[in-house]
């Protein structure tokens, strides 16, 4: 359960049909957690009280602070003035490591890159993820974005909130985490990944969202090839999807899609039809 609600309902006045009236809506919730290591703060994010745990390991791993979930040895969640404090207790020559490093950041709910100490830490090229075998046929695509929007019981609810999911071929959607906050909700699906053991090279990630860089980064960083989105990506992530040789499609909506990168991965009629020929 998480320490806080997710959603509450709220008073509002409506305004359809030219008519004024009082009635309710449910709204999302939004927290100030902190994600502090050894006692020390290192990132303040606006988020979504769920998940806490995911969010800690995730947030780790996708900011290159541990290299793996073995490194952390207990998390608490503690309720803080007015927010949330995860306290992530790391190994000792991980924490050293750290501390060594420390920098202080904080992030708005709309920005996953905020506190960052130079340009090229911002632009940071992502994992190379060329090597990676994963194919998916055009019906993955629409299957996946429809089983995204069949597993988002809060975004139901509230319509304001964001959905990272991780779609395996064979299998379907595995897992959907959701998040005021894009880079959030990937974050808290790379935890629940790394937490289950699940490789992040065996499937897709999935986003409700537009696909801006910090998304190429943390899926790289996850491992997986193939990130997917219902809006479009920006000129920036297109070019880092390139090099780090991952498979980018957005505007996914329906049976539709716009492929901008690495577009062997996705097995069509058409391409495999012009293979056989060829062969």
């Amino acid at each position: 359960m998480p320490i806080q609600p997710t959603s509450r309902k709220v008073s509002e006045i409506a305004f359809r049909n030219n008519v004024l009236s009082r009635c309710t809506r449910t709204v999302a919730e939004e927290a100030a957690i902190a994600l502090s290591y050894g006692g020390s703060t290192e990132a303040v994010m606006m988020a979504t009280p769920a998940d806490l745990e995911d969010f800690a390991i995730g947030f780790s791993l996708s900011e290159g602070i541990i290299g793996s979930i073995d490194e952390v040895e207990a998390i608490g969640v503690e309720a803080a003035s007015g927010g949330i404090d995860l306290q992530i207790s790391l190994k000792d020559d991980v924490d050293r490591t750290l501390r060594a490093r420390r920098r202080a950041k904080a992030g708005p709910v709309g920005c996953g890159l905020c506190g960052v100490e130079s340009i090229e830490e911002a632009l940071k090229p992502a994992a190379d993820v060329s090597g990676v075998r994963l194919n998916l046929h055009a019906d993955d695509i629409s299957e996946a974005m429809r089983s995204l929007s069949d597993q988002q019981p809060l975004n139901a609810e509230t319509r304001a909130v964001h959905a990272a999911g991780f779609y395996m071929p064979g299998k379907g959607m595995i897992a959907v985490r959701e998040d005021v906050g894009r880079h959030n909700a990937l974050d808290k699906l790379i935890g629940h990944l790394a937490r289950n053991g699940i490789d992040g090279a065996e499937g897709a990630v999935i986003m409700t969202s537009r696909l801006s860089v910090e998304l190429i980064q943390k899926t790289a960083k996850l491992g997986s090839a193939v990130l997917v989105g219902i809006s479009a990506p920006t000129a920036l992530a297109i070019d880092m999807a390139a090099r780090a040789g991952m498979t980018l499609v957005a505007l996914a909506r329906g049976d539709d899609y716009e492929i901008f990168t690495g577009e062997d991965r996705i097995k069509t009629k058409d391409n495999m039809g012009a293979k056989a020929d060829a062969a």
